[in-house]
């Protein structure tokens, strides 16, 4: 890879803040500094710049303040010395990515200059370049910097649980470790497992059998599976129990050793029915718990077992939290709006229960009627010693009276 080329002009030019010179001159536009990049002859320019120049675009937006020119393989960059420096180490992460033979696309630029931006510990290209499993020609790695987090937590923690919205990659992360797990002969088996809760629908009303009415809560774990197992191979790995897909119901009373467990949507376990699960850990086993604690479905008056296990288990050796956000989601660019517009909403809602409870007060406070309980002039009277006198004054006037 090649540094920054500096113009063969003058020792005065400024100097980033990695100590690259960057230098000035008329090309650069009223004196801004300019970093030039030679892309080495190996490397084709459409691998870096995209089809239609769709990267170089995605590059000019994030960087507004710089202006951006390309002729052959020479990449020539002018603008503040910030932003050049951080083009510096995106063009090299890019190149890194690209020699390894994966293809570049928008979202991998986007997710690299956002890393940067962040002054992460990581590089992107570390990354984004991670293979977990490869099947039938498709490779399987983390997109995002918590995603890898996620990972690298399963690899060194028996009991990870993976919290986040949806379309951030917990399960499908999660059941691509466990088979490559199980391809290393980590381990004897795969057990994924979810809670047959409703989300809306009542299960009695289904038609079928109970196998019937169950299977529709499995098919997301049966998809992920298809991805990443070749098809001809499931029917005979589950036949002989290497892969078992069941209810969380069914987990009860056994101990799962040599075993990749994942428990999905354990946003709708009851806190009996996590610790339920926790304790079906046997040796040489390794579970993966995931969730949306934005998504509960349980009845009301439930609570989330996956809400309350942190509290739980802090400080527990050998178990990890990680957390994943809206901005780990992998699915179309929309889901990751909606899931922060209604993050915004829940927070709007929140802030208006707390006006409305603030106001209820305040009418109280200087409302007496709506805080205390009129007084009871007869229980006052009954209780007033003086009355009691009064009483016995008349009891004896009216004996005298008589006598």
């Amino acid at each position: 890879m090649n540094d920054a080329q500096p113009r063969p002009s003058d020792s005065d030019d400024p100097e980033a803040p990695d100590g690259t010179q960057l230098p000035t001159g008329a090309e650069s536009g009223g004196g801004a500094p300019v970093l030039t990049r030679q892309i080495p002859p190996p490397i084709e320019m459409v691998t870096l710049l995209g089809p239609r120049d769709e990267l170089l675009r995605t590059m000019e937006r994030q960087f507004p303040l710089v202006d951006t020119h390309v002729r052959g393989n020479e990449m020539t960059f002018a603008g503040p010395a910030g932003e050049l420096e951080i083009i510096d180490t995106l063009v090299d992460e890019l190149l890194t990515i690209v020699s390894t033979g994966q293809p570049l696309n928008r979202d991998a630029v986007e997710r690299s200059i956002s890393m940067l931006r962040g002054q992460t510990a990581e590089r992107p290209a570390d990354v984004l370049t991670m293979n977990i499993v490869s099947s039938r020609g498709r490779t399987i790695r983390p997109k995002t910097l918590n995603q890898k987090r996620y990972v690298d937590a399963i690899d060194e923690h028996t009991v990870v649980f993976g919290i986040g919205p949806a379309g951030t990659g917990k399960t499908y992360l999660a059941m691509a470790k466990a088979v490559a797990a199980l391809q290393a002969k980590q381990v004897n088996r795969i057990i994924l497992t979810r809670p047959a809760v409703e989300a809306g629908e009542r299960l009695g009303f289904l038609p079928g059998t109970l196998n019937d009415k169950i299977d529709p809560y499995l098919r997301p774990l049966y998809d992920a599976l298809h991805d990443m197992v070749s098809p001809d191979t499931i029917p005979r790995l589950m036949a002989s129990g290497t892969i078992e897909v069941a209810p969380l119901a069914y987990m009860r009373g056994r101990t799962l050793n040599d075993a990749f467990i994942i428990l999905d949507e354990a946003q709708n376990t009851s806190s009996e029915q996590m610790k339920m699960f926790l304790t079906r850990l046997g040796f040489g086993s390794k579970m993966v718990v995931t969730g949306d604690i934005t998504q509960v479905d349980l009845p009301g008056g439930t609570r989330s077992g996956l809400r309350v296990v942190r509290e739980i288990l802090e400080g527990v050796e050998d178990v990890h939290f990680a957390e994943l956000t809206s901005h780990d989601v992998v699915r179309h660019r929309l889901v990751s709006a909606i899931v922060d517009a209604y993050e915004r909403d829940e927070v709007r809602a929140e802030r208006r229960a707390r006006a409305k409870s603030r106001a209820a007060d305040h009418r109280d406070a200087r409302d007496p009627r709506g805080s205390r309980r009129a007084p009871d002039h007869r229980e006052d009277h009954r209780d007033d010693p003086r009355d009691d006198r009064d009483e016995r004054d008349d009891r004896r006037d009216a004996t005298e009276a008589g006598a």
